[in-house]
């Protein structure tokens, strides 16, 4: 036996291993470009290089869109855990303890109310890192709180979606929540205050059949996948080669499903003057023009088409 070798040699490595988080770097899924956690971070989580938008917890979004990242964060209503004691591979209680200790929600909707550029707003975020940001019972309560809440203290409601669509371990229940939800869009119609949705990847399933595509404008992130089912599903079902882009932000602009491509360094300031806009409410000395595709006449006409 090298006692050298074996024994001295790693004990001294050990000494100088340095630990290195998981998450230091960050790989740009289109191009494989390396990027610094930390600089992504500053960078509201766009990779520099390819302008992907990376996806953004619920906690860090609400932060980005309340004025100094300051906000009441709402309490939500309690459902039951598990009301069908669903269980496949795994029971759901399990996978819901899971999703809480990886996100630190209690569900898949974060609900808050604060400051945009001085206006006050109800905003709700979907984290697709809870389940697929699935929508289940309590994913429903949560937005319908928001919308009863946003009627309540008279504001706009501004709701993130993202989501992979109803929440199988839930059954019949989950997909009650579209006409619950549905119902919490007209009350705030009645109320006569704005429903805008901002559409992030990826916006599928029963969520983009009901509340995620009835709001008064919609905005979506460059490159987001919009629709209900998903694109090789439908190659395989009509057996024909979809369009370059089909079911992007992009595409669905172009052809009418999507108001505005709005990038995520411009989307705070696009949000606050459509809030303004859409409320009758004095434009902040602190606005300014932001950049949407299509420019400033394609915002105007898609806030004409909203009124």
């Amino acid at each position: 036996m090298n006692w050298i070798a074996n024994v001295v040699r790693p004990k001294i490595r050990s000494f100088l291993r340095r630990e290195v988080p998981e998450n230091l770097w960050v790989k740009c899924p289109e191009t494989g470009q390396m990027v610094f956690y930390k600089d992504l971070e500053a960078n509201q989580f766009v990779i520099p290089g390819s302008n992907y938008h990376m996806r953004m917890s619920a906690a860090l979004r609400l932060k980005s869109l309340f004025d100094g990242g300051a906000f009441e964060d709402i309490a939500l209503p309690e459902v039951p855990l598990d009301p069908l004691k669903f269980r496949d591979e795994r029971r759901y209680t399990d996978r819901l303890k899971d999703a809480r200790a990886k996100t630190g929600l209690a569900d898949a909707v974060k609900l808050g109310y604060g400051k945009l550029e001085g206006l006050p707003v109800v905003a709700a975020v979907q984290d697709f890192d809870f389940m697929g940001g699935s929508l289940g019972m309590a994913a429903g309560e949560a937005i319908l709180k928001g919308f009863e809440t946003a009627v309540e203290r008279g504001t706009p409601f501004i709701l993130f979606v993202s989501s992979g669509g109803a929440r199988m371990q839930e059954g019949i229940l989950s997909l009650m929540q579209m006409p619950r939800t549905t119902i919490g869009v007209q009350m705030l119609r009645d109320a006569g205050k704005p429903y805008i949705v901002v559409l992030t990847n990826p916006t599928t399933g029963g969520v983009t059949a009901s509340y995620a595509m009835l709001g008064d404008l919609h905005i979506a992130e460059p490159g987001a996948l919009i629709g209900f089912a998903g694109p090789r599903v439908i190659e395989q079902t009509i057996r024909e080669k979809l369009p370059e882009g089909f079911q992007r932000a992009e595409y669905l602009r172009a052809h009418g499903m999507v108001d505005m491509v709005v990038h995520r360094h411009d989307l705070r300031a696009v949000l606050a003057r459509v809030c303004r806009l859409l409320t009758k409410a004095p434009p902040s000395s602190a606005e300014r023009p932001a950049s949407a595709a299509g420019g400033p006449a394609a915002e105007n006409a898609a806030l004409s088409a909203a009124g």
